[in-house]
């Protein structure tokens, strides 16, 4: 398992975790900074010259693909001091590793803020150093405030821990019986199911307004259409059908559904790449936008969004194809696409 033990920069993250390793047996601790080191020296310079490398896909893939397979060394847990605050990030890391089949306990060492600052102010982590340590504050005071932006989606997901006047030693007690007591786990539910391609369903339902419904999941980042794979011997109306009910708690007639695109996507790292197929599923009256129901530990939330709000949510891949599944519903056709473009259009064999 992955005990990830996040919070602001100062709050006693790392001091505590290395007592945690003594409490939990045959755990260890896995530090992300070394692999900071790796990026630096390996890829090209205009790629990490950056203000954090955690923007970078290849730290969070690099971060859950050492902790899945230091998990996979030891028979305790991989314990985790790391500051966490992108929500995309948390998804992205976390539902990789849900997706290995790794439970992971989540906690927020949280001091109150007047705690937090005066930590910050008086951090000696460069003895003998006086102007590397006057850098390190400076860092401090310059996240805290995206510390207490995060705090609200932060006390939504994990154990909140107040250790402002805790040593390091209560603090690891503290974090080790919510471990053992499982109140502390995430309830990502993800299965990966293999490596291969696959075909996926989509369904896409709209407002009085004509604002498609778009759900946040809680295994990876950005939005998504309701959906999803197509089991063995299924058809892909019927799994349109059953994720929905799954996802939201509405129950569609299949044969008011009507395709609208279909879209080869490729594969890309540990993502699955196949058809995805877009149904439009038809408008929700007020009654049924009141009896949506969203399952724990899967999604998050969800939002009619306008089409310029959808941009912002959705990666552009996915954008591309919302946009043709919108126009194929407008002009009353079906859309073949490949990475959201349209293709095999036979406008070749016009010339």
């Amino acid at each position: 398992m992955i005990v990830w033990v996040n919070g602001a920069f100062g709050a006693g993250k790392t001091s505590a975790c290395r007592e945690l390793v003594g409490l939990l047996p045959g755990s260890l601790l896995f530090e992300p900074d070394t692999l900071a080191t790796v990026l630096r020296a390996t890829l090209p310079p205009d790629r990490v010259d950056v203000p954090d490398l955690r923007v970078l896909p290849a730290w969070r893939r690099l971060v859950a693909e050492t902790a899945a397979a230091l998990a996979g060394e030891i028979d305790g847990a991989v314990i985790v001091p790391e500051t966490l605050l992108d929500q995309d990030h948390r998804d992205e890391i976390f539902g990789s590793l849900a997706g290995r089949g790794l439970p992971v306990h989540h906690v927020v060492l949280d001091p109150v803020e007047t705690i937090l600052r005066a930590r910050i102010a008086t951090r000696e982590d460069v003895p003998g150093d006086p102007e590397a340590t006057q850098r390190l504050r400076q860092r401090g005071r310059e996240a805290l405030p995206g510390y207490l932006a995060a705090r609200g989606w932060l006390a939504g997901d994990a154990r909140m821990v107040d250790n402002g006047v805790l040593t390091p030693r209560q603090t690891a007690e503290r974090i080790a019986d919510l471990v053992r007591s499982g109140a502390a786990r995430c309830p990502i539910v993800r299965t990966e199911g293999g490596s291969g391609d696959t075909v996926a369903a989509a369904v896409l339902l709209f407002d009085d307004r004509d604002r498609v419904l778009l759900v946040d999941p809680a295994y990876k980042p950005h939005w998504e259409f309701p959906g999803g794979v197509v089991e063995s011997g299924e058809s892909p109306t019927a799994a349109a059908v059953r994720e929905v009910a799954e996802e939201l708690g509405l129950r569609l007639d299949p044969e008011e559904l009507r395709l609208l695109a279909v879209d080869w996507e490729s594969g890309l790292g540990r993502g699955r790449g196949g058809l995805r197929l877009v149904y439009d599923g038809g408008r929700l009256g007020p009654s049924e936008v009141l009896r949506l129901r969203l399952p724990a530990g899967e999604l998050r939330d969800w939002h009619f969004a306008t089409r310029r709000e959808a941009a912002e949510l959705l990666p552009a891949g996915r954008m591309r194809r919302l946009a043709a599944a919108l126009e194929a519903r407008e002009a009353g056709d079906l859309r073949y696409l490949e990475g959201g473009r349209p293709a095999a259009t036979g406008a070749a064999a016009g010339r």
